[in-house]
């Protein structure tokens, strides 16, 4: 008996010795509920999110070189080599320069819709063609124990849409690029764990910047981005009893600073008794800083 329980015990340890480095953290880390994210990078000058529960490891977006975004992982202390898929929001540079060179270097599948596809194809090098995945909009994919739903947003892009990760009661919501929220996505996407929102510019600051009359327009149109006090009141509606954490991201370096995003944030949620000090954190995303692992 206590030979077959030492045979038994000694092919154990034979099998765990064979698996890879991303077989075994898989194991240790099955039994993982909770769902985590980091903004490695967000600005106009690059985007890039990482998203992980027990078994799965994703990437929104690939905004930056593939050397930068290697060198922000390392900034959360994560292993780039056990992401399992990249999903592209739409075909911006500042949202796929890197995306070719990643899948490429690491063996990745893109999940990104048709027209997406379509307009970023010539713009990344060679895909190989099991690495061309599809999410169409207003979809669920479901990989591994993550629930990823798209939904379309308004933007000068061919097929603009970004993405809310759930798993279980859980839920991260994103939501930049955008000249607006409809009310369809304010019903649909309430009441998330924590929020990614777009603060791109300070109006006042885009009007009478140094930017070209036409760029002004695009930028403040219906398919351009929201500025400090849309995004605000885009969060006050989303918002619900689970809300803990809110991301802003997408500032613009030119238009915006971080301390009027934050404070048009902190005062428009005031103005409807939201407590920004005990309750609601608010957190400000950057364009060369990853934010800590956030645990929801």
């Amino acid at each position: 008996m206590k030979e077959a329980k030492l045979k038994f015990e000694q092919q154990l340890y034979t099998n765990y010795q064979s698996q890879t480095a991303k077989e075994k953290i898989e194991d240790i880390s099955a039994q993982r509920t909770d769902l985590s994210f980091s903004i490695l990078a967000s600005g106009s000058t690059g985007n890039c999110t990482y998203i992980e529960s027990g078994q799965k490891r994703f990437l929104v977006d690939a905004g930056l070189s593939g050397k930068k975004i290697e060198a922000l992982f390392k900034q959360i202390d994560r292993d780039i080599n056990l992401i399992d898929a990249i999903f592209v929001t739409h075909e911006h540079k500042d949202h796929i320069h890197g995306v070719g060179v990643l899948s490429r270097r690491y063996n990745l599948p893109i999940y990104a819709n048709r027209e997406t596809w379509k307009a970023m194809d010539r713009m990344i090098g060679e895909i190989a063609p099991e690495n061309k995945q599809y999410i169409e909009p207003e979809t669920m994919l479901q990989l591994g124990d993550i629930d990823i739903v798209s939904y379309n947003v308004s933007h000068d892009a061919a097929q603009p849409q970004f993405y809310a990760f759930q798993k279980g009661n859980k839920q991260f919501v994103m939501l930049t690029d955008t000249g607006y929220v409809s009310d369809r996505l304010r019903s649909q996407l309430r009441n998330a764990d924590a929020y990614l929102i777009e603060a791109n510019h300070e109006i006042e600051l885009l009007r009478y910047g140094p930017y070209p009359w036409s760029v002004k327009q695009r930028i403040l149109s219906d398919k351009g981005h929201l500025s400090n006090q849309d995004g605000a009141l885009a969060i006050r509606d989303l918002m619900g009893s689970k809300t803990k954490d809110i991301y802003l991201g997408h500032l613009s370096q030119d238009n915006n600073t971080k301390e009027l995003a934050m404070l048009t944030m902190e005062d428009t949620l005031q103005a409807y008794d939201v407590d920004t000090v005990r309750g609601l954190k608010l957190h400000m995303t950057d364009p060369i800083k990853a934010t800590p692992i956030k645990k929801i």
